[in-house]
């Protein structure tokens, strides 16, 4: 599943392809909003907020949108042939008179009145990535923690109703890098808070690279310190990386980890 990282990049592309610009074009296939008409209504921006998108108009409504584990969005130039939007698992199209974005495989869409953003994001902890989460949002993110007790840490991480963005990926980096076991009980975590703090530097890191091709590989393949490299040696100590699992069936998840640098204690 895209994690915050992602997510904060796709916001941008989509901020930059269609704020400012009245939509020519506007398809929601989606059963719950296919009745909903966006053609000429203006584009004020598009934000992220943990995992969730949401793009806002001139009419005080926005359009949420969630990938789940497959969706993606694309910005082609409109009457360009990846612009048709075309395919079998297109499920937005907003179109404007340069460009238009394409949402495939996209898992959650809502339209609601702006003011009612709550509705879908309210539940969600404090956006890891948020420009002010080291003032107001690190308070709440370290009292949603503290209220989970000895749930294992790697699942506290995971929980969006604690702080909203990380995923398995920076889950696990975050723990290596702080050198904890992942099924540490989270009351038994000296520093939540420097916790926190690891997971946010490594995804904003990841926001901030140029690379028009990056779009969070940044802790991946040879840059990965755990994460997806299971029986290869440790980069730092040689013991080979295990994987193990957070939250019970149907949402368990893969969790990488070096048995050597984050033994149980």
């Amino acid at each position: 599943m895209p994690e915050g990282d992602v997510l904060r990049r796709t916001a941008a592309r989509l901020d930059a392809a269609l704020t400012g610009h009245v939509l020519t074009r506007a398809e929601l296939r989606w059963p719950t909003a296919a009745e909903v008409d966006l053609v000429g209504r203006a584009v004020l921006g598009t934000v992220s907020y943990g995992k969730h998108l949401l793009t806002r108009f001139d009419d005080a409504r926005t359009l949420h949108t969630h990938l789940r584990m497959e969706g993606s969005w694309a910005v082609a130039r409109t009457g360009s042939p990846a612009a048709a939007a075309r395919g079998a698992f297109v499920r937005v199209v907003l179109g404007a008179a340069t460009w238009t974005a394409t949402g495939t495989r996209i898992g959650m869409l809502d339209v609601v009145a702006t003011r009612d953003e709550h509705t879908v994001i309210g539940h969600l902890g404090p956006d890891l990535l948020d420009p002010d989460f080291e003032g107001s949002g690190l308070p709440e993110a370290l009292r949603r923690f503290a209220d989970r007790a000895d749930t294992p840490v790697a699942e506290v991480l995971l929980d969006q109703r604690v702080a909203a963005g990380i995923g398995t990926i920076y889950a696990a980096e975050s723990l290596f890098a702080r050198r904890l076991w992942p099924w540490t009980p989270a009351d038994r975590v000296a520093d939540p808070g420097a916790l926190l703090l690891t997971a946010r530097t490594l995804m904003a890191r990841s926001v901030a690279a140029r690379s028009p091709t990056a779009t969070g590989e940044l802790v991946r393949g040879r840059t990965a310190l755990v994460h997806g490299r299971a029986n290869l040696p440790c980069r730092r100590c040689g013991t080979p990386i295990a994987v193990g699992q957070a939250n019970e069936p149907p949402r368990e998840r893969a969790i990488y980890y070096c048995p050597g640098c984050q033994a149980r204690s």
